[in-house]
């Protein structure tokens, strides 16, 4: 005889002569067993200990077989379930087996039939535990995998952004505080978590194409010719190129970002003079944020802009340089903006 007293049974029958047999059998088998009289009395043991297997009777009084292996399932998954009846009837079969029992015993049994399904039940609980939890540690790691990833992407779109930085002579944190308030903005707008975390990933190079600008136009101290405005106004398109062929989605929006993040609301913006909604939302979203730590930053040639002021500006161009629903999103998130700029302020 084999020691399964580590795999504890619960029987469960109105009949004292039919839990007591199966006790007789199980006992004799090497298995730690209890018995209970009713399904609700099996309900408050299992609230309290730990079994592997209920046998359990289909008719009983008060909460029945077929209500107590439902009520199981919900609350205790790694219990497996027999259920015995006296009545031979293949529809409450069906019914048993698709809710979850491992296996219906028609009564009478001989010792045998019990313990080859109590065996068997034991046997599959246990693959399907492992199962669990192998699919479990296996959530975990691709979830650990996608966390270093992402971080991995996020790094290297931050050093891509910073030697854009390098060559404008923007603030060190310019990128940084654009891409918050970017997630900012589009968690308002209603978009789902996921694609607001993306934008915040990918915005950081809406400026990249400027790598491809001439040093002389691009940092040069006084009022550019109309000529050199032509030609700043090209890092839109260039940084579309550098970021559009990857294969990665992120960069993919980075460089819708970076095409379009310039466009104005009427029209009248650069590089295709898109109008409304056929900029892409993600352009609409980054010209706020790009225009109001523009304003609101110190440069070479400027100093920055009082809050107050630069909202106030931002709202005269509602519907002409900017989507007006988005802006008035941004308005009146004043407090959560300020606390961004004050958050990644620069050092």
């Amino acid at each position: 005889m084999q020691n399964h007293s580590n795999q504890r049974i619960l029987v469960v029958d109105d009949e004292e002569t039919m839990r007591e047999i199966l006790f007789r059998i199980l006992d004799a088998e090497g298995y730690s067993c209890r018995t209970v009289d009713s399904g609700q009395g099996a309900i408050d043991i299992l609230r309290q200990e730990t079994f592997a297997l209920v046998i359990s009777d289909i008719n009983m009084p008060g909460m029945t077989g077929i209500e107590l292996l439902h009520s199981i399932q919900q609350s205790f998954q790694d219990l497996a379930v027999i259920m015995v009846t006296a009545v031979d009837d293949r529809n409450v079969a069906v019914q048993t087996l698709e809710l979850g029992a491992y296996d219906y015993v028609i009564k009478p049994f001989n010792r045998n039939e019990i313990c080859i399904s109590v065996a068997n039940a034991l046997r599959l609980r246990r693959l399907e535990i492992d199962n669990r939890r192998y699919s479990r540690e296996l959530e975990a790691l691709v979830e650990d995998r996608t966390r270093e990833l992402h971080s991995s992407q996020e790094e290297t779109i931050l050093r891509l952004a910073k030697a854009t930085e390098f060559r404008d002579n923007e603030t060190a944190q310019h990128t940084v505080r654009m891409s918050h308030y970017c997630k900012l903005l589009a968690k308002k707008a209603g978009i789902p978590a996921a694609l607001c975390e993306r934008i915040r990933m990918a915005s950081p190079l809406h400026d990249v194409g400027k790598v491809g600008i001439s040093d002389t136009v691009l940092l040069k101290p006084g009022k550019l010719t109309a000529e050199e405005f032509e030609m700043i106004k090209g890092h839109a398109e260039i940084g579309y190129r550098i970021l559009s062929d990857s294969n990665s989605e992120l960069l993919q929006l980075a460089a819708i970002i970076a095409w379009t993040h310039h466009e104005k609301y009427d029209g009248s913006g650069y590089p295709s003079g898109l109008a409304g909604e056929e900029i892409p939302v993600e352009g609409r979203i980054a010209a706020i944020c790009d225009v109001f730590d523009a304003l609101t930053s110190d440069r070479v040639y400027k100093k920055a802009m009082p809050t107050d002021e630069a909202f106030e500006l931002l709202s005269t161009e509602k519907g002409k340089h900017f989507d007006p629903d988005l802006l008035d999103l941004f308005l009146t998130s004043k407090e959560e903006i300020l606390s961004i700029r004050q958050a990644f302020a620069d050092g």
